[in-house]
């Protein structure tokens, strides 16, 4: 009996360090960092602030470019990839979730969500039901023609996690994304995140708040920047 393929992760990182020219020298935010994240996965990088998870963010979102060691997403090694290919790679393959929802204001909820379809070339037809689709998945389909402004901090950020799912990346990249609200609204922003790995999306929060990134299934700890620990919950 043949063996079975084994699926390569979807993230790997190896080694990775960053470093900023400051004053003449170089100081350093990310070192030797490693690590793995495979389909379907939940993790939370969580550290304080300055101990370089925004920089990892944006390594691993594809906005900026280590200045050591390697990352792969889908078996690609971002760092030899033009600026052009970059951003279709983070028009295609990642959906971000930030804090402030970066909505654009002028537009409906369906504009918002439609809009990185656009940028896709998808026909007008598959993009109606592709973002009535996704509206609806995070419960907003009786809100698709209200503006920003008409929503509530939780609904606009549902709107932002709608418009991250509607291309069906492989990854979902959320930075702090219960920042900017209350104790109740992030609950519930929360639950949409679990009710969405539960249906196979794989997601990654940059987070400071400890409770947070507890609903995880995986922690990993930066400080410093280093990982000083990578747990995975018990099964």
């Amino acid at each position: 009996m043949a063996d079975i393929p084994s699926v390569p992760p979807l993230i790997e990182v190896n080694r990775l360090g960053h470093g900023y020219m400051m004053a003449g020298e170089i100081m350093k935010v990310l070192s030797d960092i490693s690590f793995m994240i495979n389909y379907g996965e939940f993790v939370a990088i969580i550290g304080p602030s300055g101990s370089g998870k925004s920089t990892l963010m944006n390594m691993l979102g594809c906005l900026d470019i280590a200045s050591e060691g390697s990352y792969h997403l889908e078996g690609v090694d971002v760092s030899k990839l033009s600026d052009n290919k970059l951003a279709k790679i983070r028009n295609e393959k990642i959906g971000f979730i930030f804090q402030s929802f970066n909505l654009l204001s002028k537009l409906t909820a369906y504009e918002n969500v439609e809009l990185p379809l656009v940028y896709r070339n998808i026909p007008h037809k598959d993009r109606a039901r592709i973002v009535e689709e996704s509206l609806r998945t995070v419960g907003l389909e009786d809100r698709m023609h209200h503006k920003p402004p008409q929503l509530s901090g939780g609904q606009q950020q549902r709107v932002a996690i709608a418009r991250a799912i509607a291309g069906n990346p492989p990854l979902l990249l959320a930075d702090e994304p219960t920042g900017a609200l209350d104790s109740r609204t992030g609950i519930e922003v929360m639950e949409q995140m679990k009710k969405l790995n539960a249906l196979g999306h794989t997601i990654l929060i940059i987070t400071h708040d400890l409770s947070i990134a507890q609903q995880a299934t995986r922690i990993i700890h930066i400080q410093d920047g280093r990982i000083i620990d990578d747990q995975r919950e018990a099964i």
